[in-house]
């Protein structure tokens, strides 16, 4: 079945019953990107990132369903002007949910860069000659003195 003929699927259900699984689906996205801002803000990067397949494939079928949706948006707010309300409530506070998600994202980003910028600067700080030369100037660090930085990363999801 192809994208197309899955959405004209989806389409022709019953308001009631699309909405419905839009509501599902909306309410699942807001709670797993919930899980991820949560585990994100306590620093478990691990855990945030095991959700990454699940976010993504929950955010396929909302984008899918909202696609649905808004084709047949005529009929449905004749036929369910209620439930269509609350659905976009839910997808104005999934809009909040994802500007909070994607800072605590760019913030979780910024503090791992620092965090390993800090420990090349300690490790290339501890290479640098101590002393002072003839001139009464530092020598020059050599090249042998200058090693890259190696991090171990294993099982982390790339």
């Amino acid at each position: 079945m192809t994208a197309a003929d899955r959405l004209m699927a989806l389409e022709s259900l019953d308001a009631e019953s699309l909405c419905a699984r839009a509501e599902t689906a909306l309410g699942a996205l807001v709670e797993v990107m919930n899980r991820e801002t949560t585990y994100l803000r306590a620093g478990h990067v691990r855990e945030a990132t095991a959700l990454t397949g699940e976010k993504t494939q929950l955010a396929q079928d909302y984008v899918t369903l909202a696609r649905a949706i808004q084709r047949a948006a005529p009929r449905l707010k004749a036929e369910a002007p209620i439930r269509i309300d609350a659905l976009r409530r839910g997808h104005e506070a999934l809009a909040t949910q994802m500007a909070e998600n994607l800072r605590v994202l760019a913030t979780a980003r910024t503090v791992t860069e620092n965090l390993l910028s800090d420990v090349a600067r300690a490790a290339g700080n501890t290479a640098k000659p101590k002393t002072y030369g003839a001139a009464g100037q530092s020598p020059k660090p050599s090249a042998e003195s200058m090693k890259g930085l190696s991090i171990n990363r294993p099982n982390i999801p790339k």
